[in-house]
């Protein structure tokens, strides 16, 4: 059986000091380690963690699995990890930020700041806005679907500049939906962020975001392929394994993250996440009324998120079975490790951590049942 972890962490904003032993605390608990031991367990996967935080319940993190295969270390939900399209949120926070400030227009053209970027293949900058970008209805591909079928050491450890990411996109053929999600609208966005202020989207992130929520185990990883700090290993399976034989886990940890940039770079922890989620959604970061805007939401594809769920700016808002929805957004990276962060109702927030994608249909509704587990757990009688 897998070993399981449990332990008080610091309080994250928005928490109230340490969990209170009450019967619903206790049940919320206990259902969450249950749901992480299912994806360890049943799914296989090799490790996963929560961070989770409210005012009731106070803060308190809970591991299953395995953080390091060759030393069999357990997972811990304090271990950084890569959070892939986390990032995107950070971003789009910023590029609003700026709105706030009057120095980008959501509604405005993309070709204003970045003239001549967006040329080509039936693409134009001049019928492209900063909000559809942050929205994904830009109707542009992404980068990330030219490299699936390339063996992985071709490119895993190689340095990408973000224009080099968009010209690969725009040659790719056009999406056939109206919705779709394509990293390289946050590598324009960021670019758009690097036109206004003068600085990379990175330095903006960190002076805008990293630095006044006090994130330590946050940062732009650049061209270093290792993580800093203590880190769960992150594993993926090997796609050039013999027919008909099971697929061998391969270390993912170090990979060049400039493949992701502003849209999927960023390391940093589950509490961290928490931090940043919480800050968000409670509106220390934005004026309400820009908050109101990245929660404008357009539906999206489930094929390419999951059942339910909208996109606004960078923000996924997806449904709960026991009424309301959770904010948030989820990460993947090529090597393995897995993220999601989301505040449901009551500002209650939970940060996931896995150390391998899950492979199924089946183990991904495990994954997000998790989320559910940790809103709902103690909601049940309330539900009709």
């Amino acid at each position: 059986m897998a070993a399981v972890v449990l332990a008080l962490s610091a309080p994250s904003a928005g928490a109230a000091g340490p969990p209170t032993s009450s019967a619903g605390c206790e049940a919320v608990r206990g259902a969450v380690v249950d749901s992480l031991g299912v994806l360890t367990q049943r799914h296989g996967l090799t490790g996963a963690a929560v961070d989770m935080a409210d005012g009731r319940c106070g803060t308190w993190g809970a591991a299953r699995g395995t953080a390091d295969l060759g030393t069999g270390r357990p997972m811990n939900a304090t271990d950084r990890l890569r959070i892939g399209s986390v990032s995107k949120t950070f971003t789009a926070t910023v590029v609003v930020q700026l709105a706030a400030e009057g120095r980008i227009g959501l509604d405005t053209p993309v070709e204003r700041y970045l003239p001549g970027l967006i040329r080509g293949n039936g693409h134009d900058g001049h019928r492209i806005t900063v909000r559809q970008l942050l929205q994904h209805t830009s109707g542009i591909p992404d980068y990330v679907e030219a490299f699936v079928d390339r063996p992985v050491n071709e490119w895993r450890y190689r340095h990408f500049e973000p224009r080099e990411l968009i010209a690969t996109a725009l040659e790719l053929p056009r999406p056939d939906t109206k919705w779709h999600y394509s990293t390289t609208n946050t590598l324009i966005a960021g670019l758009v962020v690097e036109k206004v202020t003068g600085r990379g989207v990175e330095a903006e992130v960190t002076r805008r975001i990293i630095k006044p929520l006090g994130l330590r185990d946050t940062y732009w990883p650049g061209d270093d392929t290792r993580i800093r700090g203590p880190h769960s290993r992150s594993y993926f399976t090997d796609a050039d394994a013999p027919e008909g034989t099971r697929p061998p886990r391969v270390d993912g940890t170090e990979w060049n993250m400039t493949f992701g940039g502003a849209g999927g770079a960023l390391v940093s922890a589950p509490s961290d996440v928490n931090r940043f989620f919480g800050a968000l959604l409670g509106g220390k970061l934005l004026p309400a009324r820009w908050l109101a805007e990245m929660k404008r939401t357009v539906p999206a594809d489930p094929d390419r998120l999951w059942p339910g769920a909208r996109y606004g700016l960078g923000l996924i808002a997806t449904p709960l079975e026991c009424g309301g929805r959770w904010w948030g957004h989820g990460g993947t990276v090529p090597g393995g490790h897995r993220a999601l962060g989301a505040v449901g109702p009551g500002g209650r927030s939970v940060s996931l951590a896995l150390n391998e994608v899950p492979g199924t249909d089946r183990a991904e509704e495990d994954f997000l049942a998790v989320v559910s587990t940790a809103f709902c757990a103690d909601r049940a009688k309330e539900m009709p």
